[in-house]
């Protein structure tokens, strides 16, 4: 995923204490526990979110954050699951509050976290919209779930989203642009409407007009995964269980590889 090319390009360093060696989500099986973890077995099947450590035959990780391998999922595609699934529920549905019914936008959404919010926003019964850089992204997307897929090499997606919303603008927006994005997201966004970031390819410095965020009465919110605690990752994961996982097992909602390594 994304935080592992950036740390192997040195612009992501791991969190005092983390382990350096890369790999943020595994699957595999439990080989030893603690003396005082009940909820899993040596021999159990789980996928798990690492602080670090996960390119290893071995991996150590807080009970906790492990979760069974879905029914019907191989190890390799249960893999692909921690770090999307935690990071789309914690931020559009904890800290975005998406609801059925609502509007909401996602950039970047051939991205594995953009695939995971369109897919996880539909099931939940939002209308989805999501921007992408060609055309055969846009198809994929609208595959998935995305009512529409805007191609912001040829159009402004300011303005199509106010097409497609009849001018209200959207209820939320989940970026990991930022820089003039930051602007623009508040243009499509609707009265009392959200806007989480999580991360900022394209700078995290920017002018900002705050007139609109009060006009429209907008939360402005971010957050990142990686340096919080234990107990506020195994929220994260008793949620996931909870609501998403019988979506993975229903096959309502898939995780998405576009290629695998030896």
């Amino acid at each position: 995923n994304r935080p592992d090319v950036l740390q192997r390009s040195g612009s992501y360093p791991p969190p005092p204490g983390a382990s350096p060696i890369l790999g943020l989500e595994v699957a595999g099986r439990v080989c030893a526990i603690a003396a005082d973890v009940k909820q899993w077995r040596v021999g159990d099947l789980v996928c798990a979110l690492t602080p670090g450590g996960g390119y290893a035959e071995y991996c150590a990780v807080p009970a906790p954050h492990c979760l069974p391998i879905p029914k019907g999922l191989s190890l390799r595609e249960a893999a692909a699951l921690p770090e999307n699934f935690y990071t789309v529920w914690t931020n559009v549905f904890d800290r975005g509050r998406l609801k059925a019914g609502e509007a909401f936008l996602v950039h970047g959404g051939s991205s594995g976290i953009g695939l995971t919010a369109i897919q996880l926003a539909k099931a939940f019964g939002a209308t989805v919209y999501t921007t992408v850089g060609n055309k055969e992204k846009a198809e994929f997307c609208r595959q998935i779930g995305a009512d529409a897929a805007i191609n912001y090499r040829e159009q402004d997606f300011v303005a199509e989203v106010a097409q497609l919303t009849n001018k209200k603008g959207v209820d939320l927006i989940l970026d990991m642009v930022g820089g003039p994005y930051i602007e623009n997201n508040l243009k499509s966004l609707a009265l009392e409407g959200r806007l989480v970031q999580i991360a900022f390819l394209q700078g995290s410095k920017v002018a900002l007009d705050f007139l609109p965020i009060m006009l429209k009465r907008i939360t402005f919110t971010g957050s990142t995964l990686r340096p919080r605690t234990v107990a506020q990752k195994a929220a994260i994961a008793q949620d996931l269980h909870k609501h998403v996982w019988p979506l993975l097992e229903s096959g309502k909602v898939k995780p998405v590889i576009h290629a695998t390594f030896p």
